[in-house]
């Protein structure tokens, strides 16, 4: 899969960003002129996050912003996690190609991922207020879907990103469903991407949302139900003591 994708790239498009917030989770949107092979002159980076998992980094090439997961810089306990994550998140970026509001992926070949950069900030600073933005991010959703893509980690708002223009976008691919299938899981799974923006909306923008929609937020799936009665405390367990997570934003610390 590295060598496959090692020399993707695409044509420059998208914002020319001016120093805006981006989520420091993961992320970007479409640039790209083709940085095949690895990599990028580090002058000038920028740190956005590092944990066990790695560094995700603000980097320059040739004037342009992306963003660069280091997965060489991970825990050596940690590496072959982290790989795995970063190669599933190359598969997803290169079904999504050409959607506006995620990232471009630019080149991947084992050991960095290089990404877009999207101008504009995470959903817990933006604190979405207009029906518009929920309008658009359940097409992009939509669109996604249509791709047979779950992105299936949209509960944290570092995740859905509020552009300069105030239009959604999409970042951090590193559990997406990207089989292709459409099937009874892939549906169920869907179906909780859908759910976990409806209480995102709920949060910000809780006037719009039809009774269609506050019966899904009633109605999890049975999965979402058994994961909050077990799993859910252990992964907490996990997350805070390991990765140093504090909450829902699923931001890392900067490690020494």
């Amino acid at each position: 899969m590295a060598t496959s994708l090692q020399h993707i790239g695409s044509n420059l498009t998208g914002d020319t960003a001016p120093a805006v917030t981006e989520s420091a989770t993961i992320d970007d949107t479409a640039h790209g002129a083709p940085f095949g092979g690895c990599l990028v002159d580090t002058s000038g980076e920028t740190l956005l996050k590092a944990d066990e998992l790695g560094r995700i980094e603000m980097v320059e090439r040739n004037g342009v912003r992306v963003i660069r997961r280091d997965i060489a810089a991970a825990r050596w306990w940690a590496r072959a996690f982290a790989r795995r994550a970063a190669a599933r998140e190359a598969r997803a970026l290169v079904k999504l190609n050409g959607i506006d509001g995620v990232p471009a992926l630019l080149g991947w070949n084992g050991r960095e991922l290089l990404r877009g950069y999207i101008a504009g900030a995470p959903m817990q600073q933006a604190q979405p207020r207009d029906r518009v933005y929920y309008r658009d991010a359940l097409r992009l959703l939509a669109v996604l879907h249509r791709r047979g893509i779950v992105h299936n980690d949209l509960a944290k708002e570092p995740n859905w990103l509020v552009r300069t223009d105030g239009r959604p976008a999409l970042v951090d691919f590193q559990i997406a469903w990207t089989r292709g299938q459409r099937g009874a899981l892939f549906r169920l799974l869907a179906r909780e991407d859908l759910r976990h923006l409806l209480k995102h909306k709920r949060t910000y923008c809780p006037e719009a949302l039809s009774a269609r929609q506050r019966a899904i937020l009633d109605t999890p799936a049975p999965h979402s139900r058994l994961w909050r009665a077990t799993g859910k405390r252990l992964y907490k367990l996990i997350a805070r003591r390991v990765f140093g997570y504090w909450d829902n934003e699923g931001q890392g610390r900067v490690r020494d």
